[in-house]
């Protein structure tokens, strides 16, 4: 008899994790894992915009103001130029990235770009807005950048 209700006993408790993991899956589990899902792609996302806003940045300040080169021996950046490649870079390296804004003053250029990014499961939104910010300096005598 004592064996039976240890087999009742422990039945009655596989039930109870049963119901427990029934609830916690659904409630807790799953809302971590998409936000996991979620957190990892924004994340991925955002290296790109970096990488891709930096490398704009850094070929844009490559672009010398030849003229002002011959007239006064002064390094710049020529504005016209460096907004027209930067703006290219970006579109080739992130296509769904946009520039917020652009200044290329003496010899830095600085490109701050913005991408709206759709998330897979939406936990919290339907999509976050990433910005990224670089600064490129023109230095002469400056092979490879870093």
């Amino acid at each position: 008899m004592a064996n039976s209700s240890a087999i009742a006993l422990r039945s009655r408790k596989s039930g109870q994790v049963l119901t427990l993991f029934a609830v916690v899956l659904p409630v807790v589990l799953l809302p971590v894992a998409a936000y996991a899902i979620d957190a990892t792609t924004v994340a991925g996302r955002e290296a790109g915009l970096q990488a891709a806003t930096a490398q704009a940045a850094e070929t844009a300040a490559q672009r010398l103001d030849v003229a002002a080169i011959r007239s006064s021996g002064a390094f710049t950046v020529d504005p016209a130029a460096a907004r027209l490649v930067a703006y290219q870079m970006l579109a080739e390296e992130e296509p769904g990235a946009s520039i917020d804004s652009y200044l290329a003053t003496g010899t830095e250029v600085t490109v701050v770009t913005r991408e709206p990014v759709s998330l897979p499961f939406s936990v919290f939104a339907r999509t976050v807005s990433l910005r990224a910010r670089a600064t490129a300096r023109l230095v002469p005598g400056y092979d490879i950048p870093s």
